[in-house]
């Protein structure tokens, strides 16, 4: 059977004048015009889109599924503007829920009038004895209430400890793995459900789920693989080994596309918990965490290249982004960089890096895996990153372009729950870099959260991504309100007007963004 999609516009290189296409068998089979459509394919099912716009359907290379759901279904604090809003929303939720455990997530403390962050007798005063977790934004610290800390045993002896302010490190750990255990399978599955509803909502037919011992635990992991869906998840799980054998026997057991995602180096920059070589601005005697040392870095990257298996680790600050360029270094001198390359590896957030480790991972070819958004949260001449760090190195945060002049591979997510989903925001945020000269164009970033991401996942045919004969009919339907090309004055943020780059005309990305019609993922629609 073959269906016939006229009167879009289809944002196609290998026709960027197409105004229909014809998809068979779940493959894209033709592109042209929609009356040579109707001409060659009499027989096809019609749909008419009317002045809708077709393109290539997003992939998320870094979200967790069950966080992202109990904040779409939950507690969701990322509109708190401060302390004491925050406090409000809190027992708002605890009244109209007025059992059991809380799960919230998404205080940012960094944009709030009073700057400080909930602490445990801010959050006892509002639920009394309940047990509460309340991450923050980035979820490398937690606001704890006495009745969660009092089902941890020995928590008080625990790295990243403190009596009133939020938790880190492995006291963050501990306390998220018992609010975690509170939640039952019906919660849990409906979470997950949510958050996979949303990515296809959003035009995203496909998520990276990245977890770990410390993130959901392998409970949560095998619950995610059983999830029957029409948006595929790609695993990755984030746990260190030390040889080729123990990297095989967990790829066999967890199912995971890769030993990579959130295999934590360090933390984030709001929590203070990225590893830096010089302290944090804003705490002189603080230089962040660090969670695997040289040698395991070493060990684990060897590992897995030995197997052939992607790794990959969350880095953040320039510390520890220095510590796993230089274990790769030492990796490509005994294998080769050709049989690096060929294993994938990738890093996670990647924000603070030189020019001169720019050069090396492109050589290499270590895929980028970035979130555009945290540069539109926190970034910019005032922004937390400025606060935390000055404005020099906030400066050099996220640097894209540096990346892109450099050959490295970038993927684009969203660390969901920590920004939105929404893929446009996150192309619109990559074009709009707060630091001059490091944004990318809108065609690079389109380009890095459509085959780009596939590409870092894993899926290098050359067409998967894209709107070609041969390619999966992976795609969504785009209502715009203006889908002419914008044309700012900064060029790095326009899409192509001249017809020899082959790039088709994208909807304008300085109003309201565009919003799904339908998606479709091999051709099975999964939203509309």
């Amino acid at each position: 059977m073959t269906t016939l999609l006229l009167n879009g516009r289809v944002h196609s290189p290998a026709m960027p004048d197409a105004t229909a296409m014809a998809v068979r068998d779940g493959v894209v089979a033709w592109l042209g015009s929609d009356s040579v459509g109707r001409q060659q394919f009499p027989d096809a099912e019609v749909v008419d889109l009317g002045n809708a716009f077709v393109a290539p359907a997003f992939i998320d290379s870094h979200v967790h599924l069950t966080a992202t759901g109990l904040t779409t279904d939950g507690l969701d604090l990322r509109t708190a503007t401060s302390l004491r809003h925050c406090l409000q929303l809190i027992d708002d939720y605890a009244r109209a829920h007025p059992a059991g455990p809380i799960w919230g997530h998404g205080w940012d403390e960094s944009n709030w009038p009073e700057r400080v962050a909930p602490s445990t007798d801010d959050v006892d005063g509002v639920v009394g004895a309940r047990p509460v977790y309340l991450s923050r934004v980035d979820v490398h610290s937690a606001a704890a209430s006495t009745g969660l800390r009092h089902m941890v045993a020995d928590l008080a002896a625990a790295q990243g400890f403190s009596l009133q302010e939020p938790l880190t490190s492995d006291a963050h750990h501990l306390v998220r793995a018992a609010a975690r255990e509170r939640l039952t399978p019906a919660q849990r599955r409906s979470a997950r459900l949510a958050a996979l509803d949303a990515a296809a909502a959003h035009g995203i037919v496909a998520v990276c789920e990245c977890g770990g011992p410390a993130i959901g635990g392998l409970d949560d992991w095998d619950e995610i693989r059983r999830i029957e869906h029409g948006v595929e998840i790609i695993g990755y799980w984030g746990e260190q080994v030390a040889s080729a054998q123990q990297a095989r026997a967990l790829i066999e057991r967890t199912g995971a596309r890769g030993l990579a995602g959130d295999l934590f180096v360090d933390g984030a920059i709001g929590s203070r918990t990225a590893s830096l070589h010089e302290p944090y601005l804003d705490a002189p005697d603080c230089r962040g965490n660090t969670y695997l040392d040289d040698e395991a870095i070493s060990a684990h990257l060897h590992a897995c290249t030995e197997a052939g298996i992607p790794a990959g680790f969350h880095v953040i600050g320039d510390a520890a982004v220095g510590a796993v360029v230089d274990a790769l270094e030492a990796v490509v001198q005994r294998f080769g960089a050709p049989a690096v390359a060929r294993c994938g590896h990738r890093l996670e957030h990647l924000e603070m890096i030189t020019e001169e480790q720019a050069g090396r991972l492109g050589q290499w070819g270590v895929f980028a895996s970035m979130q555009p958004n945290f540069d539109a949260l926190w970034g910019g001449a005032s922004g937390m990153y400025a606060r935390r760090l000055g404005a020099e190195r906030a400066a050099a945060m996220n640097p894209f372009a540096l990346l892109a002049s450099h050959g490295v591979p970038i993927a684009f997510g969203s660390d969901s729950p920590v920004t939105s989903m929404n893929p446009w925001s996150t192309v619109r945020a990559a074009t709009r870099h707060q630091t001059p000269g490091s944004a990318l164009s809108a065609r690079a970033a389109f380009a890095a959260a459509t085959r780009g991401a596939w590409r870092a996942a894993g899926v290098n045919d050359g067409v998967t991504g894209t709107l070609v004969p041969g390619a999966a009919a992976s795609y969504a339907v785009w209502e715009a309100d203006d889908l002419e090309v914008s044309a700012p004055a900064d060029a790095v943020q326009r899409w192509s007007t001249d017809r020899r780059s082959r790039v088709p005309a994208l909807p304008r990305l300085d109003g309201p963004l565009p919003r799904c019609r339908q998606t479709v993922h091999r051709g099975a629609v999964v939203y509309g």
